[in-house]
């Protein structure tokens, strides 16, 4: 089993690095959404991210020796593939169907399921503190999701987007555990640039390019954030599991939707017609205060 190099210092400013950037990200998806449909919005996402990273990585002369990797590896690379791609259609599908803050909230449950694999698998331990965390992530997510569902109107459509995203929650913690394994025999990089070129042909029969080129100059450069985004938040994730172990950085990340919804609200402030202010109360507020501190619990908890 993959064990990690001890850097906690650079495992943690990766991960922060990751939370701020997957933390806006829905925000972009959102905008881009009402111009462009799921499928292509996601065709380009991976596609620009293989590109530039290929390129990168063929500067370097570091792109992958297919000649060396194991069997093994093959199939978890299919795996990784696979499910990366799902998470990324529910997880899109989803946000159409509810709001950035309630997706992003959601989503937070690929960590949590993250690490119960990380303890599972790779035989990580918690200690009493880290699982008194767990529990105050928990209650938290219950109290903001109950909360949210009491707000809106459309109470099917919101049940429908959440079962999307947590089933999406779910395939990107299978692709994770399998990315991590997978630093045994390839970099980090070498991981994704195979990763990102599998998913964009994957979604190329579904995709229409012609559409991008009738964006206006905003349109397509929020487009190409996303882009970019997935590119850099997914690098530093996967080096971050390279660093410190998978329960410590599921924990980090369980911060996002603080990110999202402190973003949300800047936005929807200063320009109203992009985004739709996030409907919170005190209760809600309260659950996502609760997931912060379960994530802190665990994050600084010291492992057994």
């Amino acid at each position: 089993m993959h064990q990690s190099s001890g850097r906690w210092r650079l495992g943690l400013g990766l991960s922060l690095l990751t939370v701020c950037l997957w933390g806006i990200l829905p925000i972009a998806l959102t905008v881009s959404l009402r111009v462009l449909d799921v499928y292509t919005i996601i065709w380009f996402r991976f596609l620009l991210s293989f590109v530039v990273l290929a390129v990168l990585l063929g500067l370097g002369g570091k792109l992958p020796d297919w000649q060396k990797l194991r069997s093994s590896s093959g199939i978890l690379l299919a795996i990784a593939t696979l499910f990366l791609g799902f998470n990324y259609l529910l997880f899109m599908q989803g946000l159409a169907l509810t709001s950035a803050g309630n997706a992003e909230v959601l989503i937070q449950l690929a960590p949590l399921l993250l690490s119960l694999g990380g303890l599972v698998i790779f035989r990580e331990r918690y200690t009493v503190h880290q699982w008194l965390g767990v529990s105050i992530l928990t209650a938290g997510y219950m109290i903001f999701f109950h909360e949210q569902l009491t707000l809106i109107t459309v109470q099917g459509r919101y049940i429908l987007g959440s079962g999307l995203i947590v089933i999406g929650a779910a395939a990107w913690a299978i692709y994770a555990l399998c990315q991590k394994q997978l630093l045994n025999s390839l970099s980090s990089a070498q991981i994704m640039v195979i990763i990102y070129g599998g998913c964009a042909v994957l979604f190329t029969p579904f995709a229409e390019p012609g559409k991008i080129i009738t964006l206006s100059s905003s349109q397509l450069l929020v487009l190409l954030f996303c882009g970019l985004n997935t590119l850099i938040a997914y690098g530093a994730f996967a080096e971050s599991l390279q660093h410190w172990p998978a329960s410590r950085v599921s924990a980090v990340l369980a911060i996002a939707p603080i990110i999202t919804l402190i973003a949300v609200a800047t936005v929807s402030t200063v320009y109203p017609t992009v985004m739709p202010t996030e409907h919170l109360t005190v209760i809600g507020i309260l659950g996502a205060l609760l997931v912060v501190t379960g994530s802190v619990a665990i994050a600084l908890g010291k492992a057994n």
